[in-house]
């Protein structure tokens, strides 16, 4: 009766240290897996910010060559009507 409570006590814990180890391994996978996907998050967010800025320059750069645009067409207007 003792051999078989010794037998299941020993097979409890190796199975015991099996999933632990397991869960470790799980656990450290799953670590570096959420850097990896945090580093890539960042690198697009930075990529995002590069492409934001670019977009505002030419906004400005677009809105400079229409507001010109515009003064131009109001002197040739001012210019035809007379």
């Amino acid at each position: 009766m003792i051999e078989v409570f010794a037998a299941i006590v020993g097979a409890s814990i190796g199975v015991v240290g099996i999933s632990a180890s397991g869960f470790n391994k799980r656990n450290s996978e799953s670590r570096e897996a959420v850097i990896r996907l945090t580093a890539g998050v960042e690198s697009i967010a930075s990529k995002l910010e590069e492409v934001h800025l670019d977009m505002k320059q030419d906004r400005k750069e677009i809105y400079a060559r229409l507001n010109d645009h515009e003064v131009r067409i109001a002197q040739l207007e001012g210019r035809v009507k007379r």
